[in-house]
């Protein structure tokens, strides 16, 4: 399932058409579901050792929501698993997750209360802080219908400038700001507005740009090898993300140590958290140590994204981890 409500929906195609077709098509049946704003239509399918079918769009048949199924040709199909590669809502919220959970089909991601928690920034440092798992910066949530300037004074008064302005909810860095002075603050949180009702304004730290993806194998949790992320611009936008101005290094260039303390520690925030599938988590390394970032439960799958990087540097095969998914979630 991809596309999504969100202003990623265009990455979550993407995502979703590269995960279709490294799934092993000779062991499972696969169709590819669009879905947005409520609209689900079957837009590929794929019988086992058979050729991918495509149907154009106006001939697309809509998937029934009452038992998660779709009739293709006179022949209805009910759908006993999902892979959600959906960015943003409702796939990464928690509400696809939910309505799986009702109908008891099983699905590829966190379950919905996790995943509820990861996707807002705002609770799940609130979720892990108090934990002694990894330090978290110290930052403010504002509220769109509480008194602007007044939440702004308490940004200027407990945090040290630059800070970076966020949607609470969503992804890709879309209605992310880093601001230098205090005059840029307002413009700022305004904009994160465009994404969402609630916004965190969090304290910006020096240090290097990381993340580690983890995922369940059927014995354990296992951490794939991390990766450095050196934008080119002032920090990891959608620009550096999406239009190559940005060097990912993988594995990255770090000592033994600082490694094992990444792969463990996001070892034990997917443990923490209850997660499952491929999460992947992304840190500061600052000079006074790890700084978490934030938990990405439906991580970016194009073959140009950070997780089959990883997956590739650690010598393993990305249809093996799928199906090595598929079976244990």
């Amino acid at each position: 399932m991809y596309g999504s409500d969100s202003s990623e929906w265009e990455i979550s195609c993407r995502s979703g058409e590269f995960v279709a077709s490294r799934i092993d098509g000779s062991e499972y049946d696969i169709y590819e579901i669009f879905a947005r704003f409520g609209k689900w239509q079957l837009v590929a399918a794929k019988k086992r050792n058979s050729m991918r079918i495509t149907f154009p769009e106006g001939a697309r048949p809509e998937v029934d929501k009452t038992d998660f199924s779709v009739t293709v040709r006179g022949e209805k199909v009910c759908f006993d698993y999902a892979y959600i590669v959906q960015h943003g809502a409702p796939g990464e919220t928690g509400e696809l997750q939910g309505y799986l959970e009702m109908l008891g089909i099983p699905f590829s991601a966190c379950n919905a209360a996790t995943s509820a928690i990861a996707f807002d920034k705002y609770a799940c440092k609130c979720y892990i802080r108090e934990q002694g798992i990894v330090r978290c910066a110290p930052d403010v949530l504002i509220r769109k219908e509480l008194p602007l300037e007044e939440q702004c004074a308490r940004v200027r008064a407990s945090l040290r400038f630059p800070v970076f302005v966020k949607p609470t909810q969503g992804g890709s860095s879309f209605g992310v700001t880093r601001v230098t002075e205090p005059d840029g603050l307002l413009p700022a949180v305004k904009f994160a507005f465009t994404e969402g009702s609630t916004v965190l304004v969090e304290q910006g730290i020096s240090g290097r740009e990381l993340t580690c993806a983890t995922y369940f194998d059927g014995n354990g949790v296992q951490a794939l090898p991390p990766i450095e992320i050196v934008s080119e611009n002032d920090y990891f936008d959608y620009d550096a993300k999406y239009n190559g101005h940005s060097n990912e290094i993988c594995p990255a260039p770090i000592d033994a140590a600082q490694t094992a303390e990444l792969q463990q520690t996001s070892a034990a925030l997917y443990r923490f958290l209850g997660c499952k599938g491929i999460v992947r988590m992304d840190y500061i390394l600052a000079e006074d140590g790890l700084y978490f970032l934030e938990v990405n439960t439906i991580p970016g799958m194009t073959s140009a994204s950070l997780v089959p990087k990883m997956v590739r540097t650690a010598g393993l095969d990305i249809t093996d981890v799928l199906s090595t998914i598929i079976e244990h979630s």
